[in-house]
């Protein structure tokens, strides 16, 4: 039996302020994401697969996955 193995992923570090780091780490509280870079690596790929216009389909992303953790989806 063969194991399928996943891809390997290379990682790199970005600097932010740390101000905004701690703003980030605020707004994600609750919302399942594991962590600050795990959420802008989210973000990031929305804005760059909705070619910089995924503002409202972001929320509303946002909106659908709260209300499935909460149990109403």
């Amino acid at each position: 039996m063969k194991v399928k193995r996943s891809k390997k992923i290379d990682f790199t570090s970005i600097s932010i302020p740390s101000t905004l780091f701690k703003k980030v780490e605020k707004h994600i509280e609750g919302t399942g994401f594991p962590s600050v870079s795990g959420y802008v690596a989210f973000v990031l790929r929305n804005i760059l697969s909705e070619g910089g216009n995924s503002k409202a389909d972001y929320e509303a992303e946002m909106v659908k996955k709260r209300l499935k953790e909460l149990g109403y989806l």
